[in-house]
């Protein structure tokens, strides 16, 4: 059975989404930050940076959550091709690095985040997701980032109509309510 380690408010939940998204079994392994689990063994052996989140799958681990992401696409036959793959890819790497950046380091955001939700609104503009009509790994990638954006940095989507849709769209699902929209109280 995989084995998922992570935190509450890591990373994790959105491998997580994402495993409920595949309906794949697993276990979740929560880690006390505070206490460092993380940082010491058996976990490190596992992630030798002690970050989570971190998979394992038998013998094989897998860390950082795009790795993550594309490996569980990848092992459940969602990248039917190469040219498939280079796209889902690409972006999942610009949620991880390009989108997470721009909006999310201050000193960028004001220059970054105009440019990066524009263009996002006009692919938007015509599909309902970022590879087309159907919902892919490509969209757990960049849909949990804009997820986080008005709970994180209490900025909202006015001016992009299309990328407020989209979110929409995305956190009415019932794998992200499950795992990301998920507010225990």
């Amino acid at each position: 059975m995989l084995k998922l380690y992570g935190a509450a408010q890591s990373r994790a939940s959105i491998v997580q989404w994402y495993l409920e998204e595949l309906a794949l079994p697993y276990e979740f392994v929560s880690l006390d930050l505070k206490a460092g689990e993380h940082r010491q063994a058996p976990f490190t052996d596992i992630n030798p940076f002690g970050k989570v989140p971190a998979l394992a799958d038998g013998d094989l681990s897998v860390w950082e959550s795009g790795a993550i992401l594309l490996y569980l696409a990848e092992k459940n036959g969602q990248l039917a091709d190469l040219a498939q793959k280079a796209v889902i890819t690409q972006w999942v790497l610009f949620g991880n690095s390009t989108l997470a950046n721009g909006l999310f380091i201050e000193q960028f955001r004001e220059r970054e985040m105009p440019r990066l939700l524009g263009v996002l609104n006009a692919v938007l503009e015509k599909q309902d997701y970022l590879l087309g009509d159907a919902f892919t790994v490509a969209d757990v990638a960049v849909g949990s980032i804009l997820a986080y954006v008005p709970i994180m940095l209490k900025l909202n989507f006015d001016d992009y109509p299309q990328v407020a849709a989209y979110v929409q769209r995305l956190t009415s699902r019932p794998a992200f309510q499950k795992t990301i929209g998920h507010r225990p109280g």
